[in-house]
């Protein structure tokens, strides 16, 4: 049984259980926004670094889709990577991009 609710975010957070990562301890997670151009990617950059988080702009070589990687050490609670990503969403969201998940490599 799932300690996390059955949602995208708990599925993300379920999958880090599994890969041994340890989610009383901070880890590195990168959030991702979908973004319109690279033009639009530097300033969500700007604005989505006041919230204490590292940020790059980057294409895709394949698809030519643009996305703001938004890296935050945190611990991985359920509300508060709720919270983050609705911080996010609210400042990529006046700019006509929207958060489109997260992943990490593990504990710091």
């Amino acid at each position: 049984m799932s300690q996390f609710p059955n949602d995208a975010t708990g599925d993300a957070l379920n999958a880090f259980k599994k890969n041994g990562f340890d989610l009383t301890k901070p880890m590195e997670i990168d959030f991702f926004i979908a973004i319109p151009s690279e033009e639009i990617g530097e300033k969500i950059s700007t604005e989505v670094k006041r919230l204490g988080c590292k940020a790059s702009v980057e294409q895709d070589e394949i698809t030519k889709e643009w996305t703001c990687y938004c890296t935050n050490t945190m611990i991985p609670f359920y509300d508060d990577i709720i919270k983050f990503e609705e911080d996010l969403n609210n400042i990529a969201s006046q700019y006509g991009g929207y958060t489109d998940g997260f992943g990490s490599f593990g504990n710091v």
